[in-house]
């Protein structure tokens, strides 16, 4: 397994406000806008699984498969033609204030490695960013 880690972001809520909206799929609503429609279309999305059609790989569905309150939000990908999972990470600093690290695991072999894996470091630093700058009062 190939694993790649986000840049660890800090966010101005508690990480009982963060896991609850990030443990509901169904306030990815409040992202749409943000994601770039060149890459990404067809988002749908319900409480626990979302998918796209992300170019040039084709539909990708996430599912939740674990949820631990404040801690983690574990997702499974399917549609790929490799075995990936994501991790989004949350630890209280303070009250206010919440660490997050994204983990992605992906079973690449030795061809598709050096192919893959700047876009998807590119990818989950981009996503990390759009997380760490969510509405969280506004869902």
């Amino acid at each position: 397994m190939t694993e790649f880690t986000s840049e660890i972001k800090t966010i101005p809520y508690s990480d009982a406000r963060i896991f609850t909206v990030l443990s509901d799929l169904n306030n990815l609503e409040h992202l749409k806008a943000r994601i770039p429609a060149d890459k990404v279309k067809d988002f749908t999305f319900d409480r626990d699984s979302c998918s796209m059609d992300i170019s040039p790989v084709g539909k990708v569905v996430f599912t939740v498969v674990d949820r631990e309150p404040n801690k983690t939000v574990k997702f499974e990908a399917g549609n790929l033609p490799v075995a990936m999972n994501l991790w989004i990470q949350l630890k209280a600093e303070s009250p206010v204030s919440t660490k997050m690290k994204m983990t992605v695991r992906a079973d690449l072999n030795a061809f598709l490695k050096p192919i893959v894996s700047k876009p998807v470091q590119e990818a989950l630093n981009k996503i990390s960013e759009i997380i760490a700058q969510f509405p969280y009062e506004q869902a």
